[in-house]
């Protein structure tokens, strides 16, 4: 299921201050141009050994009280098809109210693992009234204040025990993964790669219901794709439900290899997309930006090298990712994307020799060698490349702890020049030699 916990309830009990807690620090996405800081409501936690993504349903809401219940109800519904674990949080100070009834009984029907979280329980008093929530009929109850992370650990160890390991699709393709925002283009992007010819189109049985994996094989060329949009469409009240097709995109990041994000050209690069393009950052995947619709975009006023500029800007410092102007529906650079994505593929694939490895990167850190820190020096002795599916490299050193992150990026700068790691992110680590 890509591991999803959702945290589901009704408004002002704590969500966000939860998710916050979750997944470490307080994460918000700030919006340069409006000057609004807007909430994340996914992000990437890591408990126990295990490394799962946490949902915020309560930055899905817009503010009006007659849409809240129905809306609340609806993404509860949501949760209950999509997530894996559910976090049902609740607020001591108001007691039980009918929208929490109301959420017990949609949750009750589920046989997922539902944990009932009791906020804002940071003194005694509080502690004895929190009793009352027993009564909903929940196995797993969790007495926390989110303010001060009191209880947290316990509520983390518990979402961690209904955690799997991650059952993927078993394959040796490249699985690729398209993803963005409602309406960019992605099922038309789809459907103009497979062709109206569904017969080259195997259906494989995926490891969710919905996200469809469809096997492309022309030009000599095969790959997996997996489809977000959900070809099947599900009932009506996910047409446009963003939530929903923000569950959709981080199960299929988990699942693929590359991420194929599609942004629109006449929005730019939003928040929404930033926050997918840094998920798939942090676990690690292959990233191709496609920037759809360009036909539609007067070309007087936007060059494609201006605009890349400022997408470039966006995203740094992982800014070594290739941008492609398309337009689906003119059936322009539709092949191109797909070789950008194959190239992606094989760059992250890509391993190393120790020998050239050395060779190649020692020469750069005689030249420019760590910078002090208080004193003392950093010297670098030796580096290899890990065994892992994607680029990480080992580093041995004195003094690790004092490698500034500076550094680490002149190191990976210098890697994607020699190496050719064009749109896969680089994973460095510093170890005692």
């Amino acid at each position: 299921m890509g591991n999803i916990v959702a945290i589901v309830g009704r408004p002002n009990v704590g969500k966000s201050t939860i998710f916050n807690r979750l997944i470490g620090g307080r994460q918000a996405i700030v919006d340069d141009e409006s000057g609004v800081t807007r909430d994340r409501q996914y992000g990437t936690c890591e408990w126990n050994g295990k490394i799962f993504n946490v949902v915020d349903t309560g930055g899905f809401v817009e503010h009006s009280d007659d849409i809240f219940e129905s809306a609340i109800r609806s993404q509860v519904k949501i949760a209950i098809e999509e997530a894996s674990v559910i976090v049902f949080m609740v607020d001591v100070t108001t007691g039980i109210t009918d929208l929490d009834e109301d959420v017990t009984n949609i949750l009750r029907r589920t046989k997922k693992p539902v944990l009932l979280v009791v906020n804002k329980v940071d003194n005694h008093e509080r502690y004895l009234l929190a009793n009352e929530f027993y009564s909903l009929g929940f196995e797993e109850i969790f007495f926390v204040s989110s303010l001060t992370g009191s209880g947290t650990g316990e509520l983390l160890d518990a979402v961690t025990a209904h955690i799997s390991e991650d059952a993927t699709i078993e394959t040796d393709l490249p699985k690729f993964a398209i993803v963005g925002q409602p309406n960019v283009g992605k099922s038309s992007l789809l459907n103009a790669l497979l062709g109206e010819d569904r017969n080259i189109v195997t259906d494989i049985a995926g490891t969710t219901r919905d996200t469809i994996h469809s096997k492309y094989s022309k030009f000599g060329k095969e790959f997996i794709l997996l489809d977000t949009a959900g070809i099947r469409k599900k009932a009506k009240v996910h047409e446009d439900l963003e939530f929903y097709s923000v569950m959709r995109a981080i199960q299929a990041i988990e699942e693929s290899d590359v991420c194929i994000l599609m942004i629109d050209a006449q929005t730019g690069i939003e928040a929404q997309d930033m926050s997918i393009f840094r998920l798939a950052q942090k676990r690690n995947k292959g990233m191709v930006l496609l920037v759809n619709k360009w036909d539609l975009v007067a070309k007087e006023t936007n060059t494609a090298r201006d605009f890349e500029e400022t997408m470039k800007k966006k995203i740094a410092p992982f800014s070594d990712v290739p941008i492609l102007f398309i337009s689906v529906h003119e059936k322009q650079r539709i092949f191109k994307a797909v070789e950008e994505a194959l190239q992606v593929y094989e760059n992250r694939a890509r391993k190393i020799k120790t020998s050239f490895l050395n060779d190649q990167m020692q020469p750069e850190i005689e030249r420019y060698s760590p910078p002090m820190h208080r004193g003392r020096t950093v010297s670098i002795k030796f580096m290899n490349q890990l065994p892992t599916p994607y680029p990480a490299f080992v580093f041995y050193c004195s003094n690790p702890k004092h490698v500034k992150d500076s550094y680490k990026q002149f190191l990976e700068n210098r890697m994607r020049e020699k190496f050719q790691f064009t749109g896969v992110p680089i994973t460095i680590f510093f170890r005692e030699k």
